[in-house]
């Protein structure tokens, strides 16, 4: 995922543009780079590191002109090197910036190097040349349609030239801001709406054109009328405050997401009415998405719903379980394509789409029949923390609209989110701060927190860690075990506690290192996460939370920035 960003107005582009990609920087932060266009000539600074690093040596806020473009990168082809670093330029004076894959960047790559040369390794790149190309025997518009049929694979792409900015969308998102005499092209509303909330957002194989004046056409070639939406959600606030990192002020945040989810008067009763009438409910989610889709569907199956959770990725292996179900699509950003993806097998099946986003505007929210908001504004750390526990909380309400026999009355969950917040670790990460591998065990509704915890200390720390069922570890994990090993519990006193402290006494004979996140203090313990009693359903809302802090402080004491992880980008948006 990489952000894209372009203006023309009447202000100078350039600090505009570096705002926005210091908003969008979550999207990417391997590189960065801006083009603007001054006296008829494109003007160009780009290399790698993020936007204050590479801002504070090439000065990029200094170009001039009133028209530009700018783009983060998150590599997926070519290394992170200046010359693949965005904008690209063409032979002459176009510059373009891209999100997406190119699937056929080879076959155009040669087609084109006959009069042409490139200098990236990217597959961007083609995409400038071939604009390039069309321009010289067509007009505008036919030229952009021309490259966009070319093109095979998913795109988001901005272009530059003679006062001109032209974009084009498919599978990947981008959207128009307007203000008055001012346009913005962005792959994220935060680009924008520092100065503007009236966006429209692009459909698939949509093109827009802005010169003189504003116009949208089909990939055919005929305009295209588009509302305007204004933008309710607070996408303005993300400010990191008081907070180091925007990871923490997110995990703290959580003391107030979760609960407005819950005090939230959702109009639950269509949504909950077809899952519980669907004949198989198929839950389709990836990352952290998809450990809140696995507590999703037991806390349904002990409802008696026909329930499956799959990792979106893997959809296209289940196409035949679509027929006659519903599809229950669940991300955070609205924009993951593998999960867009399982949402067009399903239309092609005829099933019901119902979704769960963060971004009510996204394409996931526009493509459902459905579409429900966690609604715990911008999460930029790149690991999902608040934006987890609110779609937890969601699927609660949903669960408690679907039967009597699922009651939540007077949440009052405040409290105990407060305390956990306060919990002191230091002794914990200095204890386990250089150890090589991790494992976390939970049983039932524990489990998908067993393997979220995991991948939270995994994203953030780089400790190898493994999330599993507890009654598992020994069939096979216990062989592991010895008096290096550090074993994770997640042991609160419900149905499943006296089963998984039989796991802890198994570690404990082969001198295993544990760490019990429970309500009840036991000498086992090497060391004890104390978490308070609540209603035991809803224990795995607050027992994921000591696991942010700890992933979060153990990443700190590594040296690593836990807002920005290695190689990782906030949301999958190519193949």
């Amino acid at each position: 995922m990489c952000s894209i960003i372009a203006y023309k107005g009447s202000n100078k582009a350039a600090p505009v543009i570096v705002n926005a990609l210091k908003k969008m920087e979550y999207r990417g932060y391997d590189s960065v780079g801006i083009a603007t266009l001054s006296n008829n000539k494109i003007l160009l600074k780009k290399g790698v590191g993020k936007v204050e690093e590479v801002n504070n040596s090439l000065n990029l806020v200094d170009l001039n002109g009133k028209i530009g473009i700018g783009h983060t990168r998150w590599a997926t082809h070519g290394g992170i090197t200046d010359s693949n670093a965005h904008p690209h330029k063409a032979c002459n004076n176009i510059a373009i910036v891209h999100n997406g894959k190119i699937e056929n960047y080879n076959e155009l790559k040669d087609m084109l190097s006959k009069n042409h040369i490139f200098n990236s390794q990217t597959d961007s790149e083609v995409i400038a040349h071939l604009l390039e190309d069309n321009l010289k025997e067509k007009g505008l518009k036919e030229a952009v349609i021309d490259t966009c049929k070319a093109l095979k694979g998913g795109y988001a792409f901005v272009a530059m030239f003679d006062d001109v900015i032209v974009g084009a969308r498919r599978d990947e998102p981008l959207i128009l801001g307007i203000a008055k005499d001012e346009y913005y092209l962005s792959s994220d509303v935060l680009g924008f709406i520092e100065y503007t909330d009236q966006a429209i957002f692009l459909d698939n194989n949509e093109i827009v054109i802005i010169d003189d004046k504003l116009s949208i056409y089909n990939i055919d070639g005929n305009e295209v009328k588009k509302n305007i939406t204004q933008i309710a959600w607070e996408f303005a606030d993300v400010d990191k405050g008081n907070y180091a990192h925007y990871t923490l002020k997110e995990i703290h945040e959580q003391e107030h997401t979760i609960t407005k989810v819950f005090n939230n008067s959702y109009a639950l009763e269509e949504f909950a009415s077809i899952i519980n009438n669907a004949k198989r409910l198929l839950l389709v989610a990836s990352g952290s998405s998809y450990n809140a889709a696995l507590l999703a569907k037991m806390i349904f199956n002990r409802l008696a719903i026909n329930c499956e959770a799959i990792i979106a990725s893997e959809c296209q292996y289940y196409k035949e379980l679509f027929d006659n179900s519903v599809l229950l699509a669940i991300s955070q950003s609205g924009e993951t394509r593998d999960v867009l993806r399982a949402v067009d097998y399903a239309k092609e099946s005829n099933a019901k789409i119902l979704s769960i986003v963060n971004a009510k505007t996204s394409s996931l929210a526009r493509a459902s029949d459905i579409s429900l908001s966690i609604n715990c504004g911008p999460e930029i750390g790149v690991a999902a923390t608040k934006s987890f526990t609110a779609q937890l909380a969601l699927f609660y309400k949903i669960a408690n609209a679907i039967s009597d026999e699922f009651i939540l009355n007077n949440i009052n969950i405040d409290d105990a989110v407060r305390e956990i917040l306060s919990i002191q670790l230091d002794d914990i990460i200095d204890a386990i701060k250089d150890v090589n591998d991790i494992y976390i065990l939970g049983r039932g509704l524990h489990y998908p927190i067993a393997l979220e915890g995991a991948l939270k200390i995994k994203e953030l720390a780089y400790i190898h860690a493994e999330g599993m069922p507890a009654g598992e570890f020994r069939h096979g994990p216990l062989a592991l075990v010895d008096d290096k090993t550090v074993v994770i519990m997640i042991n609160p006193n419900d149905e499943t506690f006296n089963d998984t402290y039989s796991n802890i006494k198994e570690i404990k004979a082969r001198r295993g290192k544990v760490i019990g996140i429970s309500n009840i203090e036991s000498e086992e313990y090497d060391w004890q996460i104390k978490i308070p009693s609540i209603n035991k359903i809803l224990y795995p809302l607050i027992e994921v939370i000591p696991l942010q802090l700890l992933a979060y402080n153990l990443a700190l004491k590594r040296e690593y920035n836990p807002d920005y992880p290695r190689n990782l980008a906030k949301s999958v948006t190519v193949d």
